[in-house]
Formats: C-alpha cells, structure tokens, sequence
C-alpha cells in the first residue's frame, strides 16, 4: 500500500463521508523506530493518543510516555496495577457496580502479548510513512454507518460488533480489528469521552489496513446513488408534504 494510495483513499473517506477530522493511520511496531516529524509526547493516554492525530500530528506511544494502565496493559506495555486487575479501580469510579462486575468485564478484554511491541505510532492516514495495521474513524454514527456499510456492500451478510463500554479507543477499534482483521465499531466509554474532545455525537470505528481499498471503492459505489438520497430525505420530505 503506497504513500500515494494512503493520500488518495484518505481524500475519498473524507469527501464522501464529509468527515470533520483526518482518518487515523495505526502501526506497531516491535523496536522503537524515529519518524520524521513524529513526536514522542510527555504522559498521554490513548485516546488522548488517538486525538493528536485526527487534528493532524504523527505521535509515538511507548510504555515510557503512555499515561492509562488500562491501555498499557491492553497494548502489552505493562502489567496492570492490582488496584485495576481486582477490579476495585473501575467500581470505584462508578462504571460498575462492583468489583467483581468490573473483573469480570476486564477478564474478557481482547490484548496484545506482554512485551511483543515496543511502540504503536499514529497519525493522518493521508501522511503515513508506513503500511498502517489498523485505521480508525471518529465520527458521528451516520459517517461510521456507511464504512460498516461498505464492507459488506459486495459480499453481504452481517457484522458483530464487540464492545464492553470500557476502553473504547485502545481495544474495541484498534486491538480488536488489529487481532481479529475485521472491522469493530464502539459507542465510546468513560475514559474516551472524560479525556478527549469527542463529542457527544461522535463515536468510534478501526477496521484492518488491508479492508481500505475495497471499503473506499464500496463507498464510492454507495456515493453514486444510495448516501445521496439519503442525506437528501426525500421520504421523510414526502411525508411532511402530505
């Protein structure tokens, strides 16, 4: 997947969609590597991670700079402190019920092997020096509808979607379509929407690198008849007309 093609599928997920921030470009990496231009952050959660580069900015996480233990862990970073593994951190601030509830949940996250990568950098998928793993969308729900859409536009059949609530950014759409190869969206969680600017009308979407070119051909498809009308309302249009 070259540089070019990168800029071009980027500029096509952005007209045909009308997205207001860049698709984000994901890659780990199994030594620390230098990028051009990529900066390496003081304590940075993921999400907060993530938020860097829909604005625009190529940013390197590594178990020295990344700020969340949940997402540490999940990344295969650093062992969780035992206050988040017992599940007494979560129940504390009030996203269960208890902390058997919250271990239970945790027991089922989806994670990369401890030590394996080193670092993950991101940035605009238009200015990726790398063959990205994962590329992730923030967006309001009707952009995410249409990329689930094109993934199945030339095959059909059904997508399942696998959220807890909890680490939204760092598993459900980065960890998960990075293991899985297929494609996750997520409702967002506490730690996303308190550390970030997400909106309240935004939620998340990661599907492999290797899905870009298919999922932008079917949305250029989608483009010429289907998300037009639809954006255009013309039944609803009709029913006020009645």
């Amino acid at each position: 997947m070259s540089t070019i093609s990168l800029e071009n599928s980027a500029k096509k997920l952005k007209e045909i969609l009308g997205l207001e921030h860049e698709p984000i470009a994901i890659k780990f990496f199994e030594h620390i590597i230098a990028f051009d231009g990529f900066v390496i952050p003081s304590e940075r959660r993921y999400c907060q991670f993530l938020m860097g580069s829909r604005e625009g900015n190529g940013l390197i996480l590594t178990a020295e700079n990344i700020s969340c233990p949940a997402a540490a862990w999940a990344l295969g970073f650093k062992m969780p402190p035992q206050k988040l593994s017992s599940g007494e951190m979560p129940a504390s601030m009030g996203i269960f019920e208890s902390p058997d509830a919250a271990k239970n949940t945790l027991a089922t996250m989806s994670r990369l092997e401890m030590d394996k990568y080193k670092m993950v950098a991101s940035c605009p998928l238009a200015e990726a020096p790398f063959n990205p793993d994962v590329i992730v969308v923030e967006s309001v729900p009707e952009h995410l509808m249409w990329i689930a859409l094109a993934q199945v536009f030339s095959t059909g059949g059904r997508l399942n979607f696998n959220t807890a609530i909890l680490q939204a950014t760092c598993v459900d759409v980065t960890i998960i379509p990075f293991l899985t190869q297929k494609l996750n969206t997520s409702l967002g969680c506490y730690g996303c929407r308190e550390a970030t600017n997400l909106t309240d009308s935004e939620c998340v979407l990661g599907f492999p690198a290797k899905d870009l070119n298919s999922i932008v051909h079917s949305l250029q498809k989608l483009n010429e008849k289907a998300i037009p009308r639809v954006r255009s309302k013309v039944v609803y249009k009709a029913l006020l007309r009645r």
